[in-house]
Order: structure tokens, then C-alpha cells, then sequence
């Protein structure tokens, strides 16, 4: 079922939001050659307590760390660790949220390490963060339905010869780190496609892949990434609709 929010319900999920947009801008000059993803979960960790808030993935459904840190081929739900150092033109995928009282946010960001790496693995993470763009821009247009948020991810991605992940989507959240209606970056006439209304809470997340659309999950039972050793890169943002229309949350106030 799917959880319509009251503006006070949205108010708190939007101070969620808005510290999770601050810690995840910090990341960009935080990262650094050589670093571990042990070292950016545990300063991701530091960042949530000190504002008081907790972990929203922290042992979720047995998740052992604060942020899912998910590396070139690495499409979604890399583990930390101190022996995993990123490199030099690495594409690092951030994956996190935060539960302050009760209210969830749900954001990610694809950090080229250093600022250069290959031009085609560029390309795909300017296109990965302008699916995200129409996605949200097709959720905000007048009398939209959820299957819009995917019909425009797809075309843009296909528009390209990107593979979009199917077997993983968006969601909504707010009350719960993962709440119906699920979001989908593609179209099915299989699938549900309710329209969107006013409280609803959606996070709105592209993975797209620079080869194949087809992944394969890790030993770990976490990991997942794509079937063919190419890279992946992954965007999300927690958007509202409110009286005033479309809001994205995830923005530093």
C-alpha cells in the first residue's frame, strides 16, 4: 500500500533530506586516492551521529555498514572495507540514508575520484545524473503515473546504447527506508503504474550501465554488478509532491 504523507510527515523526512544532501556534497573533496571505502563509510558513520541522527542502513535486512560504497562494475550495495582502496579515475557510487526521529531520506551520488577518468566512463556518469534529471522533471509534470519516471530514464539511456538495470529500482520511502510503489527505470505493461499524488515520498534512483543491462550478485550476497565487468554509475534524489507540486528534498537547506 502505498503511504501518502502529511505535510508534517514531510516536514521531518525534509530534515532527513537536507542533512544527507550536506554530508553527500562534503564527500566530493573528501575522497581521495588511496583512501578505503572503510575509511568513507566510518566518516559517513561520525557525519550521522554528530548531527543526531542514525544510519538508515545500518544493519537493515542484515547491512553491515552505514553507506553502500559500489565501485566501477560494482553496479549497487558494495560492502566497505579496509583492504578496498579507491583509485585515481575510480567511479565511486554513495548510497546512503539517514533516520532522524523516525523520517527516512535516500540519496546517491557517482564520485569520479580526482575529477578525470576515462572519457566513455564520463560520459555515462553525465548521462546517468541527467536520467536522474528527466526522471524527476516526468514525476513533477501534471497527472504523471510512475511508469513516466522510467519511460523518460530509458529513452535517454537507450538514446546512448547504456544497458538500465532492471532487476533494481526506486522506491517510495519517508516513513521506512523502503516503502511502495516501487519505481522502475523502465516501462512494462506487466507492472503496476499508479498515478502520483499529493504525499507521496519517492526516491528516484538510475543505474545504468555502460555495457549490458544485465547483472550478477557478488559472493558476499550483497554486491551486485554487471555481468559484463563494465562500469556502472548510479544517481538518486527523495522528492516530495506537495500542494505546491514537485519538491526534491535531497538539496542542502
Amino acid at each position: 500500500m502505498i503511504q501518502l504523507k502529511t505535510p508534517q510527515q514531510i516536514d521531518g523526512i525534509r530534515e532527513a533530506c537536507h542533512l544527507t544532501a550536506r554530508l553527500m556534497n562534503s564527500l566530493s573533496s573528501y575522497l581521495e586516492p588511496g583512501m578505503s571505502t572503510h575509511d568513507i563509510d566510518q566518516h559517513c558513520y561520525d557525519f550521522i551521529i554528530h548531527h543526531k541522527g542514525k544510519p538508515a542502513f545500518l544493519n537493515y535486512e542484515g547491512f553491515p555498514a552505514t553507506a553502500c560504497i559500489s565501485i566501477n562494475e560494482e553496479v549497487i550495495h558494495g560492502i566497505p572495507s579496509r583492504s578496498r582502496k579507491i583509485a585515481l579515475g575510480d567511479l565511486v557510487d554513495i548510497d546512503l540514508g539517514i533516520n532522524m526521529n523516525g523520517y527516512f531520506s535516500d540519496m546517491a551520488r557517482t564520485f569520479i575520484v580526482g575529477g578525470v577518468t576515462k572519457p566513455e566512463w564520463d560520459k555515462l556518469c553525465k548521462v546517468t545524473e541527467k536520467c536522474l534529471v528527466v526522471g524527476i522533471e516526468a514525476a513533477g509534470k501534471r497527472n504523471a503515473r510512475i511508469q513516466d519516471i522510467g519511460d523518460a530514464v530509458f529513452k535517454l539511456a537507450n538514446s546512448h546504447g547504456y544497458g538500465v538495470v532492471r532487476d533494481y529500482c526506486g522506491h517510495g520511502v519517508g516513513l521506512a527506508v523502503h516503502e511502495e510503489p516501487e519505481v522502475p527505470n523502465y516501462t512494462s505493461s506487466y507492472m503496476p503504474n499508479p498515478r502520483i499524488r499529493e504525499g507521496m515520498v519517492l526516491a528516484i534512483e538510475p543505474m545504468i550501465n555502460l555495457g549490458t543491462k544485465n547483472i550478477r550478485e557478488s559472493e558476499n550476497g550483497w554486491t551486485v554488478l554487471t555481468a559484463d565487468g563494465k562500469p556502472s554509475v548510479h544517481f538518486e534524489d527523495t522528492v516530495a509532491i506537495t500542494k505546491n507540486g514537485l519538491e526534491i528534498l535531497t538539496v542542502e537547506d
